[in-house]
């Protein structure tokens, strides 16, 4: 078994037991001889001495921390825990990515605001506070998703169809805005049940996967039955995911990609970024490559 090659340390901020935050400390400790998996519930800021304690240990202290994943589910507390991460930064803490390109992308509208400032191209994409609007928004796409300004793996979003009554429409506006203060909606385009994750590490390019939709589902997410398949884009389609992650400042990312009859369009630049899609699907060990990225970056890499 090969030594650790470094003394830096380098934590873990994520779930822990959770896949995708163990197999990153997995591969830190492998070089480092150092791990720590910081669940930020656990973290506590002291403006008295100006630490961020964990479980007796001053976050300060380390290197770099990688934000594998922030919370369980995004929610407006979820940017309160990256202040907190912001803080650190200004101690002088590498954060992956910078908190600033996270916080944008936690909210899905300002996300998505951030993408129409570039030229991207997206779905259409109404935004609202008015229940009236929403209802002739549905109407006027036909077929459209509600989209919650918090969530990942399409928890939350609700379909509504063509077929759907104008009582059904304004029931499920209804059961939407019980959790939701603003609109969201995008019109539903056919995706012929599979779309694209394109990976990105510290703005090069990995690879693609395309996520499979399994039976029914009307999303290809990995929670609703979905599957990952090896996808070879062509150097248009990787021009345009280079483009849109360029758009904030992440280390690590995934571009949510779309290819429609209208030409390819991009619903999202993810915060974290996913480890399993680039694993089962292309055969890349995401996991290490962001390793050996944050070990370079804070000085001490291959």
């Amino acid at each position: 078994m090969n030594k650790p090659s470094s003394r830096k340390k380098i934590g873990v901020v994520g779930i822990p037991g959770k896949w995708s935050t163990e197999v990153l400390a997995d591969r830190l400790e492998a070089q480092t001889g150092f791990r720590a998996v910081i669940d930020m519930k656990d973290v506590e800021l002291r403006l008295d001495t100006n630490q961020v304690i964990w479980k007796g240990l001053d976050l300060a202290t380390l290197d770099g921390l990688i934000v594998k994943k922030i919370s369980e589910v995004y929610a407006p507390s979820t940017e309160d825990r990256i202040h907190l991460l912001s803080h650190l930064e200004s101690l002088g803490v590498k954060v992956f990515s910078p908190t600033k390109s996270m916080g944008r992308l936690i909210n899905r509208l300002s996300g998505t605001l951030a993408l129409q400032q570039g030229g991207i191209p997206m779905p259409k994409t109404r935004v609202t506070e008015s229940a009236e609007l929403a209802f002739a928004t549905v109407r006027e796409y036909g077929s459209a998703i509600l989209k919650p300004l918090y969530s990942t793996k399409a928890r939350g979003m609700l379909i509504l169809g063509k077929g759907d009554s104008d009582e059904e429409v304004q029931a499920k506006l209804a059961e939407y805005r019980q959790h939701n203060t603003i609109f969201y909606i995008q019109e539903a385009l056919d995706l012929k049940g599979r779309d694209l994750g394109m990976v990105f590490l510290g703005g090069e390019y990995l690879c693609t996967y395309a996520r499979v939709a399994g039976g029914d589902a009307w999303n290809t997410t990995i929670n609703s039955g979905g599957r990952y398949e090896k996808h070879d884009a062509d150097g248009q389609l990787i021009e345009l995911g280079r483009r849109a992650q360029a758009c904030y400042d992440m280390s690590f990312t995934t571009v949510d990609i779309a290819l429609t009859d209208q030409g390819p369009v991009v619903f999202e630049v993810s915060a974290f970024g996913g480890f399993k899609g680039a694993l089962d699907g292309c055969g890349v060990d995401a996991a290490a490559a962001y390793s050996d990225y944050a070990l370079a970056q804070v000085g001490e890499g291959k």
